[in-house]
């Protein structure tokens, strides 16, 4: 009899587990480029068009503060691998609430990002293939990304790791091939360089500095997705040394794929250019260049990062629902896993919300789906904010414990103070900015709903303890 309760107890708990299925080449590539989607080949144009070649300080301010927001949650990570990353950490620091609200946000953020993904790639594939209708290749690119993720995690790091490598051997070979041009190494491509077009072009920030400021805005989501990795981390075989690893760097990914390549770009192409933002900034600068095929080099490229951006979203929302179910904080069949030790359910409601979204964007009226968009826009600001206040309460549970704290945040708590206030003062100017208000009260309504949905989970939880904790017949 105790063998069958045994038996019994170990399979329940083989139902709620993840296994370490990902390798360390797939943990290291997805650190390296898993989140670069087209918000660096496309967007980026906007955010130069806006302020001009100082577009680079706004890269450089929120490659900074991502990197100050990695080292924070490195710390609290290294210290204790989760799957439920920063939520758990705030359940943990904060309270029940700020983890259950700050992880429902963050999937929400990512369920969102799934139709934009799959409407991006589909736009692409309509235009290779105009007889079959973008929403069908919406609809098929969330199918297919679906249901590698349903096999295994060692699948999803497999077209992860492919995924990220090909963004990587582009982004520097773009790099190279700008380098070149610059030193005047291309034969018939007249490059001005950035000396050159501020010269002819109304200087560095030929816009001001409230551009600046608007740009900075703007590019800071572009980093949305680097703490990923210590989420995926949680599934390796070493995910201390795995997040650590990833966590120190993290410096010289951005300062290459981010600051190096926009450099490029705003030495080539001058920022009033009226195609930048028509055609994306990497494809204009190929166009300036005379590169044979730049549309198809770019949209290929593209394809690919929406895709593995798409892939992303995926697994990282299906696991922050897993973790908030086992925490309790969401329905308790989500938190079962099967005999790959992969949550199909937790996938599939992730994925059905990204379905339903994706349908409602080419079905439902335009305002329906606008909405939906705004109500994560600073959802990236929250999870930082919640990270650094995290860590500083988490760094006083270690040390009142005598663990020991082998991955530090520097110059604590005056590094993590500054990024609190920094995320303050960036969610304030975006209230004041007509363009930016309407998502800030958005996903202010959101997480004020959210927050009182977690508060009254809380109280219910309470009683349902109280009530199994009260001695019978009371």
């Amino acid at each position: 009899m105790s063998k069958v309760i045994l038996a019994s107890q170990l399979s329940k708990n083989q139902q709620a587990s993840l296994a370490p299925g990902l390798k360390q080449r797939h943990v290291t590539m997805l650190s390296i480029a898993g989140v670069i989607g087209a918000g660096l080949f496309v967007g980026s144009g906007h955010a130069i068009a806006a302020a001009g070649p100082a577009a680079i300080i706004a890269y450089f301010l929120a490659g900074s503060l991502v990197v100050l927001v990695m080292r924070m949650l490195g710390e609290m990570a290294v210290a204790s691998p989760d799957t439920g990353s920063f939520s758990t950490y705030a359940d943990r620091a904060i309270g029940r609430w700020a983890g259950f609200t700050i992880g429902w946000l963050y999937w929400w953020f990512w369920v969102l990002v799934i139709p934009l993904e799959a409407i991006a790639a589909a736009a692409i594939l309509n235009a290779w293939f105009p007889t079959i209708d973008t929403w069908v290749f919406a609809l098929a690119v969330t199918f297919l990304l679906t249901v590698t993720n349903l096999f295994s995690v060692a699948r999803y790091g497999e077209f992860e790791f492919w995924f990220s490598l090909l963004k990587v051997i582009a982004i520097i070979a773009f790099i190279a091939l700008g380098a070149v041009a610059l030193v005047g190494g291309l034969p018939d491509r007249d490059v001005s360089g950035l000396a050159s077009l501020m010269e002819s072009h109304s200087g560095f920030m030929p816009n001001g500095y409230a551009t600046v400021i608007g740009a900075l805005l703007t590019t800071m989501f572009s980093f949305m997705g680097t703490e990923i990795v210590t989420i995926a981390a949680a599934e390796s075989k070493d995910p201390a040394k795995q997040i650590t690893r990833a966590t120190n760097s993290v410096i010289w990914r951005i300062a290459l794929f981010y600051l190096v390549s926009i450099f490029i770009v705003i030495s080539i192409v001058p920022w009033n250019d009226p195609q930048l933002v028509q055609v994306g900034s990497y494809q204009r600068a190929l166009e300036l260049l005379n590169i044979p095929h730049a549309k198809l080099i770019v949209d290929i490229v593209v394809l690919v990062a929406v895709a593995s951006c798409l892939n992303s979203a995926i697994y990282t929302s299906s696991r922050m629902i897993f973790s908030l179910a086992k925490r309790g904080d969401a329905p308790a069949r989500l938190k079962r896993t099967n005999e790959s030790h992969v949550p199909r359910a937790a996938v599939l409601a992730s994925t059905a919300v990204g379905f339903l979204t994706t349908i409602a964007n080419y079905f439902a009226p335009a305002h329906v789906f606008a909405f939906l968009l705004a109500s994560s826009g600073a959802v990236a600001l929250l999870v930082y904010l919640v990270i650094a206040v995290a860590q500083l309460r988490m760094r006083k549970i270690l040390q009142a414990s005598g663990a020991p704290i082998e991955f530090r945040m520097w110059l604590y708590p005056w590094l993590t103070w500054a990024v609190i206030v920094f995320i303050i003062a960036a969610l304030a100017v975006m209230l004041m900015m007509p363009q930016h208000r309407y998502e800030v009260l958005s996903t202010a309504l959101l997480a004020i709903f959210t927050v009182c949905v977690g508060l009254l989970n809380g109280r219910k939880r309470k009683g349902d303890q109280a009530a199994a904790d009260a001695p019978a017949g009371a």
